[in-house]
């Protein structure tokens, strides 16, 4: 097993907060967040987070160990945020912006949130679930919260009234988040830290409808050293501009952008809508990038823009991918027309995220590399034995990055991770002699659309709802947008119901990414002897 360098010891910090600490002592001047054209350097986000932690705990009279919820896109005020939770010693929950009231009720539930800072567009559907909720404090931000003078407000005003962005809403005694970064500073010293939960991220896990999966401070500060030393090889400190189109409410996003790169003095641009390919281009072209991470549908989707070819890949030094696996075919194209290599990598929310990750000069097409440092793996057959090299079996995974555990879920915790600490991702894969790993299939039901986990149990239990449904299954097929797109199965109550109907349905309680693409009407759905409905044989 690989040993992490002396620099890069992960026993040199206790807390997150000593992190920042760094980050602000040795990085101060040069810039660390950019967002909507306007940039935040690490002296600047150390003090607005500073004051933005005095506000939650000498204002909120929020306690260490609290639970608060950062429910935001890609804008300046994410860093800020989170930074003053891990400052005043309350644990991070992220939540997906892209959250329908439904999936925003559970997640605030299950995790026990005390407090929530939200951008303004969601806060309808805050309105509707937060009496349901442990919730009693909303910081409301707006897009030009941060930014200077009329430039915030111009954003804000055609957030409101250009692109009637912003619902109407009631939220009796919410606070301003512009407003909250004015108080003093939290002046006490941050005391949580070491095994204590810092980060409490949803997932699927192996099966099940999302649990929150507790990232401890040690978790994260040492997948941020395993993650550091490959990023080591590409970028030097102080010395890259790195762009983030993924959610930094994701996993990966989190710890690459608000804990590697801040580590590393790296500047990040914000993408606070990926989506908008054309945007993103322009972006590209604007700044001299050094770094750019995405998926599969990301770069496909830029390779299909004419104005790509208007951008200078010259000063780009890695690409990397995960979140779901890279069409060769797209890998080899933008290699082409970039010149510059995507190495594609493997991790889980539980796993803080990163397991493995191809190396530049030594990657392998087809693999998600070798295994970061301090980091053991191994497959096994479906008695628990161990299996040689190239054999097909589970992947187990066993390091200082694997999670203590789900929240409030003991028995699904035991489930995934044995006494001798080996956490079983549910994904099969094979591990060749010299370590490289291929992921031969992932975890059985789990869909996988845009990068994002879509639960077949969740769309199911959504659907059975409608009156015109009697039962459902949802699997997940080939699309060439997205990788998968959700495909139901529908056993209908009477009259078939349209397809339409069925999908204004599901836009009530699903993310967008969670809506079938398509919709079958059968009448019945294959069982086994005890009834449960055999997924794999409607996926053939």
């Amino acid at each position: 097993m690989e040993k992490l360098p002396k620099e890069l010891r992960p026993e040199q910090y206790h807390s997150l907060a000593e992190v920042l600490e760094y980050a602000a002592a040795n990085h101060g001047p040069l810039p660390a967040f950019t967002g909507f054209g306007h940039s935040l350097d690490y002296r600047r986000i150390d003090e607005l987070s500073s004051r933005l932690a005095g506000f939650l705990r000498n204002n909120l009279k929020l306690q260490a160990g609290d639970r608060i919820a950062v429910q935001l896109p890609n804008v300046l005020q994410f860093p800020v945020a989170v930074y003053a939770a891990i400052k005043a010693d309350l644990v991070i929950v992220t939540t997906n912006p892209l959250y329908t009231a439904p999936e925003m009720r559970h997640q605030f539930e299950d995790s026990g949130a005390k407090a929530v800072i939200i951008l303004e567009a969601f806060c309808d559907k805050l309105e509707d679930v937060i009496g349901e909720t442990a919730i009693d404090h909303v910081i409301i931000a707006r897009p030009g919260d941060l930014l200077p003078g009329l430039r915030g407000r111009l954003v804000d005003l055609a957030a409101k009234h250009l692109r009637k962005m912003v619902p109407e809403y009631s939220l009796p005694g919410a606070h301003a988040f512009h407003e909250a970064v004015q108080a003093g500073p939290f002046a006490a010293a941050a005391q949580r830290g070491g095994g204590d939960t810092a980060l409490i991220l949803y997932t699927g896990g192996t099966t099940g409808v999302a649990k929150g999966a507790m990232l401890s401070h040690d978790n994260l500060i040492a997948n941020m050293m395993q993650l550091r030393s490959r990023t080591l090889l590409v970028i030097e400190d102080q010395s890259a501009k790195v762009v983030a189109p993924l959610p930094l409410y994701h996993t990966y996003a989190f710890q690459l952008h608000l804990l590697v790169m801040a580590y590393a003095g790296s500047h990040n641009i914000l993408v606070p809508n990926p989506r908008d390919i054309g945007g993103l281009v322009k972006l590209l072209r604007r700044h001299k990038v050094h770094g750019f991470t995405g998926i599969n549908t990301l770069y496909l989707a830029l390779l299909r823009h004419p104005g790509l070819r208007r951008v200078n890949f010259k000063s780009w030094r890695f690409c990397g991918a995960g979140g779901m696996a890279m069409s060769s075919s797209v890998a080899e194209e933008w290699l082409e027309r970039t010149g510059c290599e995507i190495l594609e990598g493997y991790g889980l929310t539980e796993c803080s995220p990163t397991v493995a990750v191809n190396l530049p000069g030594r990657a392998r097409r087809g693999t998600v590399g070798q295994a970061v440092p301090e980091t053991e793996l191994r497959v096994i057959d479906d008695l628990g034995n161990a299996l040689p090299a190239g054999a097909v079996g589970e992947l187990q995974v066993r390091g200082p990055q694997v999670m203590a555990g789900y929240y409030g879920r003991e028995e699904a915790t035991a489930e995934c991770i044995d006494p001798q600490g080996w956490f079983s991702t549910g994904d099969y894969a094979t591990i060749s002699e010299d370590g490289y790993i291929s992921i031969v299939d992932r975890k059985k039901d789990m869909i996988l659309v845009s990068g994002f986990n879509v639960f077949p149990n969740e769309v199911e239990d959504w659907v059975n709802r409608h009156p015109q449904v009697a039962e459902s299954a949802a699997i997940g097929v080939p699309d060439e947008r997205t990788g998968e797109a959700v495909k139901l199965f529908l056993v209908p109550r009477g009259g078939a119901p349209d397809a339409d109907v069925i999908r204004d349905w599901c836009r009530q309680g699903l993310a967008a990414y969670k809506i079938p693409r398509q919709i079958e009407n059968v009448k019945d759905l294959p069982k086994s002897n005890i009834g449960k409905i055999l997924r794999r044989e409607l996926r053939e």
